[in-house]
C-alpha cells in the first residue's frame, strides 16, 4: 500500500531534502529544485492573481521545456488540475480537447509551431487566457544570443491583449501561493487523453494518489536507489509514458532531467554524453534510430545503467544489438494512459522474457480474462483481454 501523498507535496518533499542538486539541464544551462520550487511558487502565484481556482483546468502545450516544469507542479500546488496537449495538435485537435475538458488558461510558447495554433484555439473556443513563455528565458547566456541571431525566424511575436499574459509577467510576484488543501485520493491532478487509437481521445482523469502511487511503484522497479540518477528527457512529458517514468518518478527521487525540447538523435547522443546520463527511456523507433546513427559507434555509453522501452513491443533483435552496442540493459515494460503510466516491466536485473511485458509493479493485479466472460480466465494458449487493479488506476474519464 502507499500512503496519501499529493503531488505538490511530492515535489515539496524533494525540494526540501535535495534543494541544491539539480533537476533539469537544458541545453547546458542546470536548474537546481530551489530554482525551480520558486518558479513552481511564482506561477501557483501568479494564477491565483489571474482568477484561476481550486479545480479549474489549466493546459499545457509545451514541449519539454523548463517553463513546463513550472507550469505542471505550479498549478497543481495551487489546486487546479492541469490537462496535458501534444505540440503536435492541429487546431482542430486542440480545440476539441480544451473544449471538452473546459480548460480555462493554456500555457505555451511563442514558437511558429505553437502560438499560431493556440491564438487560433483561443479565438474560436472556451479558452479565456493564454500564458506564452519564449526558448530565449530558458536557455544559457551565449546559447540565447545565438538563437536570437540565428533562430529568430522560429518564433513569432506576442500580440498584446488582455487575454494573453507573457509566461515573465505571470512569474513576477513572490511566490506567496499559501497552501492549498488538496485530497490526494478525490481531487484530479491531470487530465491525460488516450491515443485514441480505438476511437476517439477520451481524458483519464488521474487523482494526485494515482500519479505519486505510480511514481513510487516505478522507483520500487530500480534495484540500486541510491545509484546516480540522470535520466534523459527526449519522450515528450504530454506523454503518460514520460509523464510517469522521466518526470514524477525523477523528481520523487532527486534525480536530474536531461531536457531535450524535440527527438533528434545526434542531439541525445552528445547531451548523453556531455550529462553521463544514466537513464534512457524510448520507444523502440527510437533505439532504432540510435543503433542506425553513425555517432552512436563513437559515443561513450559507459555512464548508462538501464533503458525502458514502452509504447509498443520491442523487437528481440533491436533489444540485443542495443545491449552489444552500449553495455546497458535494455528493458520492456507496459503500460496505459488509464494506469497513470506504468504497469508492469521486465526486472532491470535477474530474467528477462523476450517479447514479454515482465512483472506487475508493486500492489498492482494483472489477470488475463475471457474476451467473452471476463469472470473467467483467457482459455490456455488463447488471446484473452487484460484486467489490471492497482493504486494507479484512473478515478474515470
Amino acid at each position: 500500500t502507499y500512503a496519501p501523498l499529493t503531488v505538490p507535496q511530492m515535489f515539496a518533499n524533494s525540494a526540501a531534502a535535495h534543494p541544491d542538486a539539480y533537476l533539469a539541464d537544458f541545453m547546458g544551462r542546470k536548474y537546481s529544485y530551489a530554482d525551480v520550487r520558486l518558479g513552481v511558487n511564482r506561477v501557483a502565484r501568479g494564477l491565483q492573481k489571474l482568477g484561476i481556482k481550486k479545480g479549474d483546468r489549466v493546459g499545457i502545450f509545451l514541449p519539454n521545456v523548463p517553463h513546463y516544469l513550472a507550469a505542471y507542479y505550479g498549478a497543481m500546488k495551487m489546486g487546479a488540475t492541469v490537462v496535458n496537449f501534444s505540440p503536435l495538435y492541429t487546431v482542430d485537435e486542440l480545440t476539441h480537447q480544451v473544449e471538452d475538458s473546459g480548460t480555462k488558461l493554456l500555457f505555451t510558447l511563442s514558437a511558429k509551431a505553437l502560438l499560431p495554433t493556440a491564438l487560433e484555439v483561443l479565438d474560436n473556443s472556451s479558452l479565456e487566457k493564454l500564458v506564452v513563455g519564449t526558448v530565449v528565458e530558458a536557455l544559457p547566456l551565449a546559447k540565447s544570443l545565438m538563437f536570437r541571431v540565428f533562430k529568430g525566424g522560429e518564433s513569432v511575436d506576442i500580440p498584446k491583449r488582455r487575454d494573453i499574459i507573457p509566461f515573465s509577467e505571470v512569474v513576477d510576484n513572490k511566490g506567496d501561493c499559501g497552501r492549498v488543501p488538496i485530497d490526494p485520493r478525490k481531487d484530479i491532478a491531470l487530465i491525460q487523453y488516450t491515443g485514441g487509437t480505438t476511437g476517439t481521445p477520451k481524458g483519464a482523469m488521474l487523482t494526485h494518489q494515482n500519479i505519486t502511487a505510480n511514481a513510487r511503484q516505478i522507483q520500487e522497479l530500480d534495484p540500486d536507489p541510491t545509484a546516480d540518477d540522470r535520466i534523459m528527457g527526449v519522450l515528450p512529458f504530454f506523454h503518460v509514458f514520460a509523464n510517469a517514468t522521466v518526470l514524477n518518478r525523477t523528481v520523487l527521487r532527486g534525480g536530474e532531467i536531461i531536457m531535450l525540447p524535440r527527438w533528434n538523435a545526434a542531439q541525445a547522443l552528445k547531451a548523453m554524453e556531455r550529462t553521463k546520463a544514466t537513464a534512457l527511456p524510448g520507444v523502440p523507433t527510437m533505439y532504432t534510430a540510435l543503433l542506425d546513427h553513425p555517432l552512436t559507434r563513437k559515443t561513450d555509453f559507459s555512464s548508462l545503467r538501464v533503458c525502458i522501452s514502452g509504447g509498443a513491443p520491442l523487437p528481440a533483435e533491436t533489444k540485443a544489438k542495443f545491449e552489444a552496442m552500449t553495455g546497458a540493459k535494455l528493458v520492456e515494460g507496459y503500460g496505459l494512459t488509464e494506469s497513470s503510466g506504468v504497469v508492469s516491466c521486465n526486472p532491470y536485473e535477474g530474467e528477462n522474457k523476450t517479447g514479454s511485458i515482465g512483472q506487475p509493479a508493486p500492489a498492482t493485479i494483472v489477470k488475463l480474462v475471457d474476451k467473452e466472460d471476463p469472470n473467467e480466465p483467457a482459455p490456455e494458449g488463447e488471446p484473452g483481454e487484460i484486467v489490471i487493479a492497482g493504486p494507479q488506476i484512473m478515478y474515470g474519464y
